[in-house]
């Protein structure tokens, strides 16, 4: 499932941008030097044209709902949402309330022993102040080494909510399949890239691979049509 998706929410202001994502104008800005240094990116950007900006709240509930909606349908994960929201006392922001409920009002909410286990952890990592997500380091790489310390945040799921939650330029997912995929066809390469090379790929693009990433999910959306 591509992570370039209408928001769930919006929430405080990010020190990044305020609207928790890269803005139409950044998104230009930054296509437009890539295109300018890479004809493949100039004539793709032509066929598709400019995404749009699309954020997420900033804050831990951003992250719990990502974890919520891992392998799920947007759908499921929402009614799951729903029951844990009931299951945790009505407030998600009650980061030391959600990590005292038993792992089996979680589970009966609708989430695997494994997911109730990462909610549980990642709300007794914010309620100890082991993570702050108003504070997170802003050097791209100790943020994301600080979000990944915390089990069930893998490097995807901190890029994704480093790019869309804050609006870090120069984010790039590498990991993500429909990232491989589109970088690999528009380069004109006979397969998908591994996540290394396709970080490989992307370095002449600096500090602009953020909005590559975004154009990347644009134009797999626009082309799988």
């Amino acid at each position: 499932m591509s992570p370039y998706r209408p928001a769930l929410s919006l929430g405080p202001a990010s020190r990044y941008n305020r609207t928790m994502s890269l803005t139409a104008d950044q998104l230009r800005a930054s296509l437009d030097h890539i295109a300018a240094i890479e004809p493949a990116m100039a004539a793709a950007l032509a066929s598709v044209g400019y995404p749009e900006p699309r954020g997420r709240g900033r804050g831990a509930g951003t992250m719990m709902r990502a974890i919520v909606g891992q392998q799920v349908s947007v759908k499921a994960a929402a009614s799951i949402w729903n029951k844990l929201e009931i299951a945790c006392g009505g407030d998600m922001d009650d980061h030391a309330r959600i990590a005292e409920t038993p792992i089996e009002s979680l589970r009966a909410a609708g989430l695997s022993g494994q997911k109730a286990s990462y909610v549980q952890g990642l709300a007794q990592a914010v309620a100890t102040g082991q993570i702050d997500f108003d504070n997170l380091p802003a050097d791209d790489d100790e943020a994301i080494a600080a979000l990944t310390a915390v089990k069930g945040i893998g490097r995807w799921s901190a890029e994704i909510y480093l790019l869309f939650a804050e609006g870090r330029p120069d984010i790039f997912p590498a990991g993500d399949l429909a990232v491989q995929i589109q970088l690999g066809k528009l380069l004109g390469l006979d397969a998908r890239p591994t996540e290394k090379r396709t970080r490989e790929l992307a370095e002449p693009w600096r500090p602009h691979r953020g909005a590559l990433a975004v154009f990347l999910w644009h134009h797999y959306n626009i082309v799988a049509l």
